[in-house]
């Protein structure tokens, strides 16, 4: 069994550096939602030299556009979409403190070497899971874009988030070790 750790957020670069890949953690705090239309809105802004209307230093990305919430839940399903859409903002928004992102699906390179030199995680959340991750999250608040529905930038506060860390901030990636392992020969 690969152990289990509780991350508070937001989160130091040290905090990150003690991952690896295969952890499983348990998230507890605020995270932000966001997906390909808001990512394009973050780094238009950047490109005025606007100031983007969160802040990204210490905190995670969850790649999601959570479902409209049955009476008595903070949050509808919420299952992850797939990363590599966000491939081309992700180093920008790295380099601003962004310590994590939280999807499904491998990265680029270019992502990868950002996670490196920033001190980033990625972390997987099961995809099929929706209904199960949803009971995690505990509050739910628009913060900006709301014009984009689902896709708008949303504040999750949640507890014991479950996800597993499969890309670490040294670049070691299960996407890469792991379908060996089960390959028949």
């Amino acid at each position: 069994m690969e152990k289990v750790i509780r991350i508070k957020t937001p989160v130091t670069t040290k905090e990150i550096k003690k991952l690896r890949a295969k952890d499983n953690v348990l998230l507890t705090g605020e995270i932000y939602t966001a997906r390909d239309a808001a990512h394009k809105r973050l780094i238009g802004l950047l490109k005025e030299g606007k100031r983007l209307p969160i802040d990204l230093n210490g905190h995670f990305i969850y790649y999601v556009g959570p479902a409209p919430a049955k009476p008595g839940y903070a949050s509808g399903p919420a299952g992850p979409t797939t990363s590599y859409r966000m491939d081309p903002y992700t180093p920008q928004l790295l380099k601003l403190g962004l310590k994590g992102m939280i999807g499904k699906g491998t990265r680029s390179k270019e992502v990868i070497a950002a996670m490196k030199e920033y001190g980033a995680v990625y972390l997987a959340a099961v995809g099929g899971a929706a209904a199960l991750i949803s009971k995690s999250i505990k509050k739910v608040d628009v913060v900006c874009y709301e014009d984009l529905g689902a896709e708008a930038i949303h504040r999750f506060y949640v507890e014991d988030f479950p996800a597993i860390v499969v890309i670490d901030s040294e670049g070691n990636n299960l996407y890469e070790t792991e379908p060996p392992k089960y390959r028949l020969e």
